[in-house]
């Protein structure tokens, strides 16, 4: 019962992930600069997007108690990527912005904790508390996935992959758009699939 009880859970995350991609074309549009932002990291650090024009960079929402962010985190997939592309300059950022007071809420502190067990290496942990950056992006899902030239422009935004399950022996024969994205944007090349539907868990906003 308690397996058909997390399916359901699991599924009803999809669903609302997807509902709200429809209305996604706000503010971040693949091919238009990214919305510029300044958000405190978990250390209380102030970090700006513009301070790394010059550089790609990787937003990736994330929430731990998410069952899709273990997925990629249980199975070193989301950690492989970061450490490989940190490794050539890239910038990796993390957002929560799962609201204080609701259940999957971690304290910055925790929230370091968490990721640092997890082998986690993120440039920064960005706290989004109230969700600003988050709506501005139009972040649906945790993970949701973003890809920003060194331009400043965005050329990717969406799933991490193209296996839409939480289970992680799926990694090993998914096509992970956000490595195929920056491996083509260092090569000077353009994108081949700059957007995918995101899936996920629904991220968890702050009402209003």
């Amino acid at each position: 019962m308690q397996r058909r009880t997390l399916s359901l859970v699991i599924a009803s995350s999809i669903v609302v992930g997807l509902s709200g991609l429809a209305g996604a074309a706000g503010a971040a549009t693949v091919g238009a600069p990214a919305p510029d932002f300044q958000l405190k990291d978990a250390t209380g650090k102030t970090v700006k997007l513009a301070d790394f024009k010059g550089k790609h960079v990787v937003l990736e929402w994330t929430n731990p108690g998410c069952p899709f962010v273990v997925k990629h985190y249980g199975s070193q997939n989301m950690q492989g990527l970061q450490k490989e592309f940190t490794a050539k300059n890239v910038v990796w950022l993390g957002v929560s912005s799962t609201a204080p007071g609701h259940s999957d809420y971690l304290a910055p502190a925790a929230l370091t904790a968490k990721y640092k067990a997890w082998g986690s290496a993120h440039s920064a942990m960005l706290m989004d508390d109230d969700g600003t950056v988050g709506r501005a992006y139009s972040a649906r899902t945790t993970p949701h996935m973003y890809v920003i030239d060194p331009a400043g422009k965005l050329i990717y935004a969406g799933g991490i992959d193209d296996k839409r399950s939480s289970n992680p022996d799926d990694v090993k024969t998914a096509k992970n758009f956000v490595r195929a994205a920056l491996t083509e944007s260092m090569a000077g090349k353009a994108v081949t699939t700059p957007t995918a539907a995101p899936y996920g868990c629904s991220v968890k906003y702050a009402a209003g």
